[in-house]
């Protein structure tokens, strides 16, 4: 019997990481990324042949904003996907973000110097983290050099699955 019940609890639990999944798109009105995630190139574009890692329908399905140093222009892609590249610092992406979002939510899709940037800006509101046991080598750290606390961060939810912890971080 207890193997049966612990099999059912762990398929219950199994269910949390779509949940998570899912409730990271619900009311997104508008993303910001980093120059990484949107694609390898470095330095100036060479041209406007690179469209992003995703091929011509990507899962955004709204406005997303790009944070560069290279000016490139917007790019529309299927799905209602376009890309706008901000070169004038964070602060600016996230307005242009807020007025595209009409009210709903903007989501920071990272890396993670881009999401330590506005840690530190004081622009996140709540903090998703998907905590695995995974080991993945020496590169950068999320919070290196941030004091979470100081900055009004707050845990409010922590919720084990058999795959990952969530946990759920709110600025008070």
């Amino acid at each position: 019997m207890y193997q049966a019940i612990c099999s059912a609890h762990q398929a219950a639990k199994a269910g949390i990481d779509d949940e998570f999944a899912a409730r990271g798109f619900e009311n997104v009105g508008a993303w910001i990324i980093g120059r990484n995630m949107f694609g390898p190139i470095r330095g100036a574009w060479a041209n406007d042949d690179w469209k992003g890692w995703w091929g011509d329908n990507p899962p955004y399905h709204c406005d997303v904003f790009v944070l560069t140093h290279h000016a490139r222009e917007s790019l529309n892609m299927q799905g209602g996907t376009t890309f706008h590249f901000v070169t004038d610092g964070i602060e600016a992406a996230w307005q242009r973000a807020k007025t595209a979002a009409r009210g709903r939510d903007v989501r920071l899709g990272g890396g993670v110097a881009t999401v330590r940037s506005y840690l530190r800006a004081g622009l996140v509101d709540e903090v998703h983290l998907a905590q695995s046991p995974v080991l993945l080598g020496s590169e950068e750290s999320l919070f290196t050099g941030l004091d979470l606390l100081s900055l009004g961060y707050r845990g409010v939810q922590s919720v084990p699955s058999s795959k990952t912890t969530h946990i759920v971080l709110s600025r008070s």
